[in-house]
């Protein structure tokens, strides 16, 4: 049938500049780009560009532009244009409609309506350049209390394992089949160059991987049980059971077996181009002593060596959630809102299911602080850190440290064009294409996590000087150096912060 869709993009060639180099043609995986039938001419079919701007960056004349279509329909501001064209792809396609990264709904950005403190005169701010600043995080279970042996002030307490990093940053888990191989080696090589962890996502972590880099890597433990096996739980440095993400709360995965290559099938141990579905729910977890059971299941695995998280979207009771699970033995829950991003999610579960990160930290940090029981796991914030102010708003509303993704993979060249489903990644990021996966270097990619992971650092460096706070750890849920502004009492309520003009 006759497509109604209109075109998402508009490609402008200026012909004074294009030489006919055929850049453009080798660089575009869409198809919009092709010689005519003598080979003389560079035909653009405009309608298939998702906007990824591969070819603006490569064309060595700057011959190309590619701006949003400037075609519509008439305004309405109910029935809008988004809708609109999602309504005609699935009269088209009969099926659910597809999306990459996390949701794109004008909601409100509470992180944009917090400011931060600053230390004046009679409690100076403290110059980052030239006295310590403190991130080091320890990330797990912390004892009620220390005892200390008076002779020779060694600990008698016995301590859980915990993890140490630098930086109170991480990158989330983003699985091998997601992304590319090389993608997800320049995670594992920022980590390890930079002294934090990454998480490999449900994928599990290829087999030559494990050695150098098993170190730094937090590992999955999904609903469908993909790559899991003693040997991969003992080389990591911790274990995260999933039972939820942000972009899409409350459902399963999919893996399509035309991504299932022969390494990606070794690596999640299931046939070569097999789908690979994880379901909705853990099959052995359907209480909280189920999932207490699992817990020291995998810790009993591990001889008790490894601290093991558990994963969860932000929902309307991620609080009583957060703290049926720390009562389990979590030593840390992962907290995923609802601009998490992903490869592939129903959109209308990822724009319309779940709940902001920020409400999230904040009421369950207040929650585990209410029962007691703060001290019994740690908090990962994750879904939507934009930045290194996010990290530190996140901190002081109760996070002990940030996982990122969308960030990351920007940091390496995405520009969120957001067909990650398609497999037709234009920078060999969500791609399993060995053609276009080659074009991302796993040197340089890391090489620009590093330097993102450093800049933002310094950046919280900067902050917490600027509050007078020489150390992480004193910044960890002290909302009084947080002030909302624009938001409503009851917002702010569940916040638990004051809003802009209040003192202490």
């Amino acid at each position: 049938m006759k497509s109604h869709l209109l075109p998402e993009f508009f490609v402008e060639r200026i012909e004074s500049r294009c030489n006919k180099c055929g850049v453009c043609v080798k660089q575009c995986p869409w198809g919009v780009f092709s010689w005519d039938e003598d080979g003389n001419e560079i035909l653009i079919n405009y309608e298939k560009c998702v906007g990824c701007q591969r070819c603006v960056i490569y064309c060595p004349n700057k011959a190309l532009i590619v701006k949003p279509y400037e075609g519509s329909y008439r305004p309405n501001y109910y029935w809008t244009k988004e809708i609109i064209l999602d309504i005609k792809k699935q009269a088209e396609q009969g099926g659910v409609i597809l999306t990459g990264t996390g949701s794109d709904k004008p909601y409100k950005v509470y992180f944009d309506h917090i400011l931060l403190n600053a230390s004046q005169v009679t409690n100076p701010s403290i110059d980052p350049l030239r006295e310590p600043m403190e991130l080091r995080t320890f990330i797990g279970r912390k004892p009620d209390r220390l005892e200390i042996d008076p002779d020779d002030f060694d600990i008698k307490t016995e301590i859980s394992p915990n993890l140490v990093i630098e930086t109170p940053i991480m990158f989330a888990g983003m699985s091998y089949g997601a992304i590319s191989y090389n993608a997800f080696l320049s995670l594992a090589m920022a980590a390890k160059e930079f002294g934090t962890k990454f998480c490999t996502g449900e994928g599990g972590l290829p087999r030559d991987m494990r050695e150098e880099f098993g170190e730094v890597a937090i590992v999955q433990c999904a609903s469908g049980r993909f790559g899991v096996d003693p040997d991969y739980l003992n080389c990591a440095c911790a274990i995260e059971i999933k039972i939820g993400q942000g972009a899409k709360p409350g459902i399963g995965g999919h893996l399509p077996g035309e991504k299932v290559s022969k390494k990606i099938s070794e690596t999640r141990m299931i046939p070569e181009g097999t789908d690979a579905l994880s379901p909705a729910p853990h099959h052995d977890i359907y209480s909280i002593e189920d999932l207490a059971m699992l817990i020291y299941a995998l810790k009993e695995a591990t001889n008790y060596e490894k601290p093991v998280f558990v994963k969860i979207a932000a929902v309307h009771n991620v609080a009583a959630i957060a703290s049926g699970i720390v009562r389990a033995g979590a030593d840390a829950v992962v907290i995923d809102g609802f601009r998490g991003g992903t490869g592939a999610s129903p959109k209308v579960m990822r724009d319309h299911v779940g709940i902001p990160i920020e409400m999230a930290i904040a009421v369950v940090d207040q929650r585990l602080r209410e029962e007691g029981i703060r001290n019994k796991c740690s908090i990962i914030a994750s879904g939507g850190i934009r930045c290194s102010a996010d990290v530190v708003k996140a901190i002081a509303l109760g996070a002990d440290a940030v996982y990122i993704g969308t960030a990351a993979l920007i940091a390496m060249g995405c520009t969120m064009c957001q067909k990650c489903y398609t497999g037709k990644c234009a920078w060999g990021i969500c791609t399993q294409d060995e053609n276009l996966a080659k074009r991302l270097n796993p040197k340089i990619a890391s090489k620009r996590l590093v330097n993102l992971l450093r800049g933002w650092s310094l950046e919280i460096k900067d902050m917490l000087g600027g509050m007078g706070i020489n150390a992480i750890e004193s910044l960890r849920g002290n909302r009084e150096h947080l002030r909302g502004v624009g938001l409503e009492e009851w917002e702010l309520k569940i916040l638990g912060i004051k809003g802009v003009g209040e003192g202490f």
